[in-house]
C-alpha cells in the first residue's frame, strides 16, 4: 500500500527548489569500470518529475556526476532544449514533429518515470468523487460549489497552471477525451484559454495556492497532494470512480502502447486511475561530444532497478521492465 499523500509528498518535495544544483563528491560508487567518470550536466523542463529527479541526482552525485536541473515546466524546457542551452530537456508531453525538426542534432525521447495527475482539493470533511461530466463541468466553470458534487456548501476556487506545462497538456488531453464541450472549447495544449480559475506556476505553485485557498481545487502531480490537500476519486472510461494509488495507476499505465518512438499515451483508460502519463527525458541524438558518456551514465542510473524501485514512495510509478529495456536502448543511441 502507498504511504499517505501528505507523508509521501513531503518526502518527495523536501529540498526541491526551482533549480537544483547538486555537487559531486570526489569519490564513491562505480562509474562503469576503470577511472571514475566525472563531470557536470545541465537540464531543464518538467516540474511533474522534479521530485524524483531531485532524489536521483542527489544519489548520483557521489558517483562523480553533478546535475543542475531547472524545474521550469515542460514548455520552457522544450524551448531551452531547442535552443541548445542545456545538455538535456524534460517534458511530460512528447515533442511535436514540427518542434523536433528545429533540433538539427536529432531528438531521443526517453521514458524515465510515470505517474498520475490528481485533482487535489482543500475542503476537510469532503470525500470528493467525480463523474467525468462533473470533472469537465468544474473546469468549464459550470459547477461552482461543492454542494453540486455531493459535499457541503462551499464555493469552488479552481487553481490551474499559468505557465506552459506538460501536466496541463495531459490534464486537458483527458478533459478533451471525456467532454466534447472541452474538446471544442479550450481544447488540448501546454497552455489553454481557461474558462475559470486563478493561475500558479509549476506543480509547486499550484499546490501552494491550493493549500492557501479554502475550497481550492486544481490539478497537480500526485506527489504534490500535500498539507491540507486530498485527491478526488475520478471516473475512468468504465465509470468506476478511482483514487490515485500505485495499484490503480499501474493498471491504467498497462493499457498504454508506447509505440516505436516511445511516445504513446491513453487519455481515457477503461481500468484504473484515469489520468496517467509517462514523462520523458529529451536527449540530443548527436553532437554531445565529451558529455556523451556522462549523459549515458546519468540516464542509465535513473533507469536502474534501484532508482526505479524508489518511485512508489515518492508518488510515482516504476516503469514496466519492457519499457526500461526500450529506454536503455534509446540511451545507447546517444552519440558524440
Amino acid at each position: 500500500m502507498r504511504r499517505s499523500f501528505q507523508a509521501r509528498a513531503l518526502t518527495a518535495i523536501a529540498g526541491l527548489t526551482a533549480g537544483v544544483s547538486l555537487a559531486a563528491c570526489s569519490s564513491g560508487g562505480g562509474g562503469g569500470g576503470g577511472d571514475q567518470l566525472k563531470g557536470s550536466l545541465s537540464g531543464a523542463g518538467a516540474s511533474f518529475p522534479a521530485a524524483i529527479y531531485t532524489r536521483w541526482f542527489q544519489e548520483l552525485a557521489p558517483q562523480g556526476v553533478k546535475v543542475n536541473y531547472q524545474s521550469v515546466g515542460s514548455g520552457a524546457g522544450v524551448r531551452q532544449f531547442q535552443a541548445g542551452t542545456v545538455d538535456f530537456g524534460a517534458s511530460d508531453a512528447p515533442m511535436k514533429p514540427d518542434d523536433i525538426a528545429k533540433v538539427t542534432r536529432g531528438v531521443l525521447q526517453i521514458p524515465m518515470t510515470a505517474g498520475a495527475i490528481a485533482v487535489g482539493y482543500n475542503f476537510p470533511g469532503c470525500e470528493l468523487k467525480l463523474t467525468q461530466e462533473q470533472l469537465a463541468a468544474i473546469f468549464l466553470g459550470k459547477i461552482k460549489n461543492y454542494s453540486e458534487v455531493g459535499c457541503d456548501d462551499k464555493a469552488i476556487t479552481v487553481v490551474r497552471r499559468s505557465d506552459g506545462s506538460g501536466t496541463t497538456y495531459n490534464f486537458t488531453k483527458h478533459l478533451s477525451a471525456i467532454s466534447d464541450a472541452w474538446k471544442n472549447g479550450p481544447g488540448t495544449g501546454k497552455s489553454v484559454a481557461w474558462p475559470t480559475g486563478v493561475g500558479a506556476k509549476g506543480n509547486e505553485g499550484v499546490s501552494a495556492q491550493l493549500n492557501q485557498i479554502d475550497g481550492g481545487l486544481g490539478y497537480v502531480e500526485v506527489a504534490y497532494v500535500k498539507g491540507k490537500l486530498k485527491a478526488a476519486a475520478l471516473a475512468n472510461a468504465s465509470g468506476e470512480q478511482v483514487k490515485p494509488t500505485n495499484e490503480s495507476e499501474s493498471t491504467a499505465l498497462a493499457s498504454i502502447d508506447l509505440g516505436p518512438d516511445l511516445i504513446g499515451g491513453n487519455p481515457n483508460p477503461p481500468k484504473g486511475y484515469p489520468i496517467v502519463t509517462f514523462t520523458w527525458i529529451l536527449a540530443y541524438k548527436e553532437g554531445n561530444a565529451d558529455k556523451t558518456e556522462l549523459l549515458q551514465k546519468a540516464f542509465n542510473f535513473m533507469l536502474s532497478e534501484k532508482s526505479q524501485s524508489q518511485a512508489p514512495e515518492l508518488g510515482y510509478v516504476s516503469l514496466p521492465a519492457e519499457v526500461v529495456e526500450k529506454s536503455k536502448a534509446a540511451v545507447a543511441q546517444i552519440s558524440k
